[in-house]
């Protein structure tokens, strides 16, 4: 039994959802809300029971050892109503000396110690806004949001001896401690 695929999902006001085969026995599920509209395939193996103000997602008695799927496609839809109601963000910090962010129009341009700024357009769907040198990048979509989160951090990640680069804002790095200069030589 799964812990997470037994909750039900609370569906807020002004949130409509839409259910239509996709064929293969997948279910294709259409959430509207006041953000914009999300949609995504259910798998086979779950039902779902879409009453006025909540979402039931059962597993089939024949699919039992699909079981992961359950709390998989109950976190997903789960991800989809709160995308529309309340959106997702993520907050990148550029740390380092002579290290910049500027955007222009819908494109980061990050100074990062290389040769040449290195330019990352934000895909459909995210908003990037920086304020000194904190990245945010939101959208309604969460796997949207964390992927391109991480395109951007891979551009120049946080080293572990100076801690110069980019990092998540609640991110810790390990620091390492540097060569030590070797004692004096008493002959």
């Amino acid at each position: 039994m799964s812990r997470i695929g037994k909750k039900p999902i609370i569906i807020p006001d002004g949130v409509k959802i839409t259910t239509e085969p996709a064929g293969k026995g997948k279910t294709e599920v259409k959430v509207q809300g006041p953000k914009g509209e999300l949609t995504a395939l259910m798998p086979q193996a779950v039902t779902l029971a879409i009453s006025e103000k909540e979402i039931n997602v059962t597993l089939d008695s024949k699919f039992q050892k699909f079981s992961p799927l359950w709390g998989t496609a109950r976190a997903i839809l789960a991800n989809l109503v709160e995308g529309v109601t309340q959106g997702y963000q993520k907050q990148l910090e550029l740390q380092g000396t002579g290290y910049k962010v500027n955007l222009q129009g819908d494109k980061l341009i990050l100074d990062l110690g290389y040769s040449k700024a290195v330019e990352f357009p934000a895909p459909q769907g995210i908003k990037l806004a920086v304020e000194k040198n904190i990245i945010t990048v939101s959208g309604i979509d969460k796997q949207l949001v964390g992927e391109t989160a991480a395109q951007i951090r891979k551009k120049r990640k946080a080293e572990p001896y100076k801690g110069k680069g980019l990092r998540y804002v609640d991110e810790i790095v390990r620091r390492k401690e540097g060569k030590k200069a070797v004692g004096e030589v008493v002959a």
